[in-house]
């Protein structure tokens, strides 16, 4: 099912490089991915994160536990507790933030700035069901009486 949250995870799993996050923090694609985990799983140990992205990738525990380091370092994680002698992280950045600082800079890559060929190209690519439709009708009905 089509939804805005949906919307924001498909983003995120693009493979996007270097996204900046305020001023100073800039995110690779493997942070990317882990940060797509935590905020999908949060609060969680970097034993927890490694699991998760061992289904998908073979990596091993130390580059994941060097990667949540790094995110806590710029920011993006904190220590939210412990479990044992594990700690367990949350996320300080939210997903809608992250996608709204990277739209701007994926669209002109992409789709050269041009709005219409970024969203024309997703709804082309997935496949709606009536419920998607009627649920980007009523997105495209509130921005048209917003203006």
């Amino acid at each position: 099912m089509l939804t805005a949250k949906n919307l924001s995870t498909t983003f995120v799993e693009m493979k996007t490089t270097n996204v900046v996050i305020g001023k100073t923090m800039k995110l690779s694609e493997f942070e990317l991915d882990v940060m797509q985990l935590l905020w999908q799983h949060e609060p969680c140990t970097a034993a927890q994160l490694h699991e998760r992205l061992s289904q998908s990738k073979k990596v091993a525990y130390t580059t994941v536990k060097t990667i949540v380091d790094r995110l806590e370092q710029k920011g993006a994680v904190a220590r939210a507790g412990q479990q044992g002698k594990s700690i367990i992280y949350r996320s300080c950045v939210d997903q809608s933030t992250l996608s709204d600082q990277a739209t701007p800079g994926f669209m002109q890559r992409f789709f050269g700035g041009d709005s219409r060929s970024l969203i024309a190209h997703f709804i082309k690519q997935e496949e709606l069901n009536e419920d998607d439709i009627a649920y980007l009708q009523s997105l495209l009905k509130d921005k048209k009486q917003a203006k």
